[in-house]
C-alpha cells in the first residue's frame, strides 16, 4: 500500500543510502578491492581497511602514494562496472516491498558510487528507481559531508526537518546528523554514534519507516550542539 499523507498536509521524505543498506554489497566491494590491490601487489586486507573509511582517491594516496591516481581510479571503475555486469548479489529483505509503498517524488537515494551502477544493481534486483539520485558524480564533498544529503533534499523541494535518512555506515549517519536529519541505522549489530534509532536489519524498519513517510512518527528534534546545516556537528 502506498502511504498516506500525514493529515496536517506536510510532506515527509525519506533518502537512502544503497551499498549495505538497500543492496547487499559488502562482498563485491570486498572483492573489487581485493582485485584492485592484487593488481598493485599491495596487501588486499590492508587496502580494504583503508577503503572501508576514505573515498577512492584518499585511498590511493594512503595506500599507493606512488602510483597514478588517475590510473588507479581507471582501473577501480573498470571493476566495479564489471561487477555491476557479473556480481552476485540482491537487494536485502523488506527493501522491494518499502521501496514499491512510498510515494514518488518522496525519496531518494543518496550514494557514494555512481549512478549507472545504481541503475544496474537496482535492474537486476528488481528495485526501482527514484527520480532523485545523488551519487559521487554529483557533489564535490562525499559523506561525512552533509552536502549528499542536502541536495537530495534540496531536489525534492524538501527541508531538512523533514527528511528521514536511512543508513548503515557511521559516515553516512554523521552526513544526515549535520544536514540537520532524522538519521536511522539498519543492518548493523550495533547503533553508530548519534544515530535516532536502530535496527539490525531493513526488515525491521520497513513499518516504522513508511509510519514516518505517512506523518505518523515525528521528526526527531535537531542534537543539541548539532543546530542544522549551516552549523554542522
Amino acid at each position: 500500500m502506498i502511504s498516506e499523507p500525514s493529515p496536517s498536509g506536510a510532506v515527509k521524505y525519506v533518502l537512502f543510502d544503497v551499498d549495505g543498506t538497500l543492496i547487499d554489497a559488502l562482498d563485491n566491494q570486498r572483492l573489487v578491492w581485493r582485485t584492485w590491490a592484487e593488481r598493485y601487489g599491495l596487501d588486499p586486507d590492508e587496502v580494504y581497511r583503508v577503503a572501508l573509511r576514505t573515498r577512492p582517491m584518499e585511498t590511493f594516496a594512503e595506500v599507493a602514494p606512488d602510483r597514478d591516481p588517475h590510473e588507479c581510479l581507471a582501473v577501480l571503475h573498470e571493476l566495479e562496472d564489471e561487477d555491476v555486469r557479473t556480481g552476485v548479489y540482491g537487494a536485502f529483505d523488506g527493501g522491494p516491498e518499502l521501496l514499491g509503498a512510498l510515494r514518488p517524488g518522496t525519496w531518494a537515494l543518496v550514494t557514494s558510487n555512481y549512478e549507472h551502477r545504481v541503475r544496474g544493481r537496482f535492474a537486476r534486483t528488481g528495485l526501482p528507481v527514484p527520480e532523485v539520485v545523488v551519487d559521487a558524480a554529483a557533489v564535490t564533498e562525499g559523506k561525512p559531508s552533509p552536502v549528499p544529503y542536502l541536495q537530495a533534499a534540496t531536489r525534492l523541494g524538501a527541508g531538512p526537518e523533514d527528511c528521514l535518512v536511512i543508513e548503515d555506515a557511521p559516515s553516512g549517519v554523521q552526513a544526515g546528523l549535520r544536514a540537520g536529519m532524522t538519521v536511522w541505522g539498519v543492518n548493523t549489530l550495533t547503533a553508530a554514534d548519534g544515530v535516532h534509532r536502530h535496527f539490525g536489519t531493513l526488515r525491521e524498519a520497513v513499518e516504522d519507516i513508511l509510519a514516518f513517510a505517512s506523518g505518523s512518527i515525528p521528526a526527531a528534534p535537531v542534537q543539541q550542539g548539532c543546530p542544522g546545516p549551516e552549523h554542522p556537528c
